[in-house]
């Protein structure tokens, strides 16, 4: 097994990587007041001097008060956070490492009272959580254009603050994900109705960002079939559907379409080995970020032997050079281990730290 085409220079859009290793988005809530101090800028620079090629941050808290459900998630708005994420960018770039902040909204995940903002109500398209339970009165337009107004100001702020590009966060049943999926969009306006129709506000989202950024600052998008706790969950269930729901994003603006899977070896739909990625590039022509348990020898949350690291990684490998994606996200095995991809790259896979839930309890 060589690991070579993962550790090749690729372009991908507008952003030039050193390889293809991407580090997913994963929350950490290790900032005070939402602002990411030092030790955030060097929890990222290390991942960079380990060798990862894109960084994505965790998710980051646009400019609404019910954006996130912790006062210790990063925001992205405000001097002093924007300060610090300043700082993290040049921290990366001086490792030579590329860096996107992840924009996040977390729509009818946040729970009433929850803080920073205790008082401010959760809200999504139509005012139903994830069960399909009403919680709040649906979004009115005048609330959906500012929420598409922050989006746009975060993505502004993204380009002046030295980032190479943005993620808005569309997937595991989050704000834009709540306008894409059926159960939670019961909307019969301009923002709901059938699947190309509920695509409709993270198209205004994507639009608003382009607009704000200009033509060249790379966008990616996150989208995902699972919601959280619910991992059979699907928003399309052909490859017709998919193309629905993807040719209004295309046009919009989308760059880079990170498609979200708990396993990247399985496929997505019947009679073809292709995962989403591989079903997305297909379809749109567009570069694609694959995820899900690389490098890991346990599936998210529960246990899973009957794959090894290196056949987890040949199985990757194999995908990679039929060109099925362009890029792969590791999550998990880049918070034990930050030197992951160079060990990866010179063959040390020995000497990996494994992942263990304590290796969340700290931020290194």
């Amino acid at each position: 097994m060589t690991t070579k085409l993962l550790f090749e220079p690729v372009t991908a859009g507008n952003l030039k990587l050193a390889n293809r290793i991407v580090m997913a988005p994963m929350t950490r809530a290790f900032s005070p007041d939402g602002i990411p101090g030092d030790d955030v800028a060097a929890y990222y620079r290390r991942r960079a001097e380990g060798g990862v090629g894109l960084i994505v941050t965790e998710g980051t808290a646009i400019n609404h008060p019910s954006a996130v459900s912790s006062p210790r998630i990063p925001n992205f708005h405000g001097e002093a956070a924007l300060k610090g994420w300043a700082k993290v960018a040049a921290e990366v770039h001086a490792a030579g490492g590329k860096i996107i902040p992840q924009l996040w909204h977390v729509g009818l995940e946040r729970k009433i009272g929850a803080l920073p903002n205790p008082e401010a109500l959760p809200v999504g398209p139509s005012g139903l959580n994830l069960a399909g339970e009403q919680v709040t009165e649906p979004l009115t337009t005048a609330e959906i254009e500012g929420l598409v107004a922050a989006y746009a100001q975060a993505a502004a702020d993204a380009k002046a603050a030295g980032f190479d590009g943005i993620e808005l966060h569309g997937a595991h049943g989050y704000l834009i994900d709540q306008f894409f999926w059926e159960r939670t969009n019961k909307r019969t306006d301009r923002y709901g109705g059938d699947l190309v129709g509920r695509t409709t506000f993270a198209v205004e989202v994507i639009e608003a960002c382009r607009r704000a950024v200009g033509p060249a600052f790379p966008i990616v998008l996150r989208f995902s079939q699972w919601k959280a706790g619910n991992y059979s969950a699907k928003l399309v269930e052909t490859p017709e559907e998919l193309e629905r729901f993807l040719a209004p994003l295309v046009q919009a603006g989308v760059d880079i379409f990170h498609c979200s899977t708990r396993r990247f070896w399985l496929p997505e739909f019947e009679g073809s080995e292709l995962n989403l990625a591989g079903w997305t590039k297909k379809i749109t022509g567009k570069p694609t970020i694959t995820v899900g348990s690389v490098g890991l020898d346990s599936d998210f949350l529960i246990p899973d032997k009957e794959k090894s690291d290196e056949d987890n990684l040949e199985r990757l490998l194999e995908r990679l050079e039929r060109e099925e994606f362009d890029l792969v996200a590791v999550g998990r095995a880049l918070i034990s281990d930050p030197a992951w991809a160079n060990k990866v790259q010179e063959g040390r896979t020995d000497e990996i730290l494994p992942y263990t839930q304590q290796s969340t309890s700290t931020l290194y």
